[in-house]
C-alpha cells in the first residue's frame, strides 16, 4: 500500500492538494506521518482538504492508527491517517433550513 508521506516541513496546502486530487479521481487516500511535527502537518491539511472538497459535494473525515516502521535500521512509531469519503446530500428540508454552528462549551463535572 502506498502513502502520501508527510514530514514536519511539508506544506499542508500541497499536501491537501494531493488529498483533494486523489479523493476526486476515486483513488484510496492513507498519509503517514512519523513525530509530532509531521502529524500537524497531516491533519491541518485534511482540514483544508475539505474546505477544497465541500464545495464539490464531497466530505472528507479521517481514521488515524498505528504503524511500527523501519526507518535507517531504527523501528519508529508511525502515524497512519485513512482518509473516508462522504458525498454530501441535501433534502429539500435541510436546504431551507440555516444552519448555526455553536461552540464548543467545556462545563465541569
Amino acid at each position: 500500500m502506498d502513502f502520501l508521506k508527510v514530514s514536519s516541513k511539508s506544506s499542508p496546502a500541497s499536501v491537501a492538494g494531493a488529498i483533494a486530487g486523489m479523493v476526486k479521481d476515486g483513488v484510496p487516500c492513507t498519509m503517514q506521518a512519523v513525530g509530532a511535527g509531521a502529524v500537524n502537518q497531516a491533519t491541518k491539511a485534511v482540514a483544508i482538504a475539505r474546505g477544497f472538497l465541500i464545495p464539490t459535494g464531497i466530505d472528507i473525515s479521517c481514521a488515524p492508527t498505528f504503524a511500527e516502521i523501519n526507518i535507517d535500521g531504527e523501528s519508529r512509531t508511525a502515524m497512519r491517517i485513512a482518509i473516508y469519503v462522504h458525498p454530501i446530500t441535501l433534502s429539500a428540508s435541510s436546504q431551507s433550513v440555516p444552519v448555526q454552528e455553536q461552540p464548543y462549551q467545556h462545563t465541569e463535572a
